[in-house]
């Protein structure tokens, strides 16, 4: 999308050293590349009759949930283990030094539901390939899966091989 990287703002070294964060409260603050943004998403998958929109916390939620609204779609979020109030379904993961666990309500969407996966930023794709995995425990076809941002030299869309992956925006 043209002129969006300059509505999004770098920080060097966030939350740690040698790390460069690119933080999207600088596109939320601008309403009308919001808009923009929300609108080119729009156009995107309004022909797709998407089911449901499932994001990831904790910004995801910010995309998912205003495209989710625009299509008329259910919203289903995925949460950090023990944040969400009802039974789930889980998927523990490797991060870079450990593991997580991420979960969903295991009624978030009917079996068979065309779900869209949308999270702010793809780097390593750890997170998102877990999501995948919790849409398909819960029988969903995924259409796709979207990104704002997307970091191509940390190879995330190598750990998605086989899906639909759409970026807006390349770094």
């Amino acid at each position: 999308m043209k002129g969006l990287k300059q509505h999004i703002r770098s920080i060097p070294d966030f939350p740690k050293k040698g790390i460069l964060f690119y933080d999207v409260t600088t596109l939320l603050n601008n309403k009308n590349k919001f808009k923009e943004v929300m609108d080119v998403l729009y156009e995107r998958y309004i022909e797709k009759d998407i089911d449901a929109i499932v994001a990831i916390e904790a910004r995801g939620f910010i995309f998912g949930a205003a495209l989710a609204n625009k299509l008329g779609a259910a919203f289903a979020p995925i949460r950090k283990k023990g944040k969400l109030p009802y039974s789930t379904s889980s998927v523990t993961y490797s991060l870079e030094y450990g593991e997580d666990t991420i979960e969903i309500h295991e009624d978030a969407f009917k079996p068979g539901a065309k779900v869209l996966i949308v999270d702010d930023l793809l780097a390593t794709g750890g997170t998102m390939a877990a999501a995948v995995e919790l849409v398909k425990k819960l029988k969903g076809d995924i259409v796709e899966v979207s990104f704002v941002i997307e970091l191509s030299d940390l190879k995330g869309r190598d750990k998605l091989k086989g899906l639909p992956v759409y970026s807006m925006v390349k770094y």
